[in-house]
């Protein structure tokens, strides 16, 4: 494989401040956030022809401009893909992210998790997390909103990988949710998250920079790999990369210090993607094609995908693969129109049903 012109440079992980800060605030992780859930979405009938199973958001978060959803993972990301794994204390977790919407969102909301109990369920429950990053000055402590666009998520055993754009990725850990007394310090969020470290996006010179805009997780091989791709639009680059995870860490293979390189590059893959995954060696992506035009699955392997044109609802974003049902999860954006959904992987993808 000729030299690879991306990389992820990792950056300390935060610890001597995040330590500090867990001082002053009760750590409770995701278990306190499931013993605590305050909203509850309901079963919904998602319009497209792909669609199965699916839930929408309480109406206040249904019909928010100020959030948008983007990135989606699930508890058998984090725990694997064999029959008797892929919960979390036995419970089917679904994580879903969201950016503030617009200049004044970016700057004053950042981005934000929400942890759902029971999509698949009839009674699905779910409550927001904020992400946070712990920031000191002036001997005070501060937690500053992580403002990305929060494309795609990934949940790998106990850490969250969410993309960062053309900044890279950032990494959580789920054990480390806070649970904060004065909500006034956390913009009116009970449950925040604090950054552990981040990876830097780094590209050669001459290079269009790589941009992280939507992830994945493939465990189907030896080693299990982040799978991380960019949104463009016709006549733009449209980059999808793999890169080797840890299975001891949870965090990317990487030398003593060194950057990440990825071990497989595509170009020119497909307009306007909004996320991909890999179903036993074959590729299934999401494609977005303006407000109130349904959205598109692409599948096949690049160079080669097949075009399944509008059988998806408006505004689809992140996949990700859940074997334990033999289904793809992914969900929407726009407000009034948001599901969070489930895709019969034995009706569209060969092998499907196989994983």
């Amino acid at each position: 494989m000729p030299p690879v012109p991306y990389r992820l440079v990792p950056d300390r992980p935060e610890r001597r401040l995040a330590d500090r800060f867990f001082g002053r605030f009760r750590r409770v992780g995701l278990r306190g956030v499931l013993a605590d859930l305050d909203r509850r979405g309901r079963p919904a009938d998602v319009p497209g022809e792909a669609a199965a199973r699916g839930m929408t958001w309480e109406d206040r978060d249904a019909r928010t401009t100020r959030w948008w959803p983007q990135g989606i993972t699930t508890s058998a990301d984090a725990y694997g893909p064999d029959p008797q794994s892929g919960t979390f204390e036995g419970r089917s977790l679904v994580v879903a992210s969201w950016y503030g919407h617009g200049a004044l969102g970016w700057l004053f909301l950042g981005s934000r998790i929400s942890v759902i109990d029971g999509a698949d369920s009839g009674d699905p429950r779910y409550r927001h997390v904020l992400l946070v990053e712990p920031r000191r000055r002036f001997g005070l402590h501060r937690l500053r909103p992580v403002r990305v666009h929060a494309g795609g998520i990934v949940w790998y055993g106990d850490h969250l990988f969410v993309a960062g754009s053309s900044r890279g990725v950032r990494v959580f850990r789920l054990d480390d949710v806070v649970r904060v007394r004065n909500r006034w310090r956390t913009r009116g969020y009970r449950y925040v998250l604090p950054q552990l470290t981040t990876y830097r996006a780094d590209t050669d010179p001459g290079v269009r920079p790589m941009t992280y805009s939507f992830m994945s997780l493939d465990r189907a091989g030896e080693v299990d790999h982040l799978v991380a791709g960019e949104y463009g639009r016709a006549g733009g680059s449209h980059r999808m990369v793999r890169y080797e995870l840890d299975r001891e860490t949870h965090l990317l293979r990487t030398g003593e210090s060194e950057p990440a390189v990825p071990v497989e590059v595509h170009d020119g893959v497909a307009p306007r993607m909004q996320g991909a995954v890999l179903v036993g060696g074959t590729w299934v992506i999401t494609a977005s094609s303006g407000e109130g035009n349904p959205g598109d699955l692409w599948i096949g392997r690049p160079g080669a995908l097949k075009r399944r044109r509008g059988v998806l609802p408006t505004g689809p974003e992140d996949i990700t693969w859940w074997p334990q049902h033999g289904e793809l999860w992914t969900l929407t954006e726009w407000p009034g129109r948001r599901w969070v959904f489930g895709i019969d992987a034995s009706r569209w993808v060969p092998g499907g049903e196989d994983g």
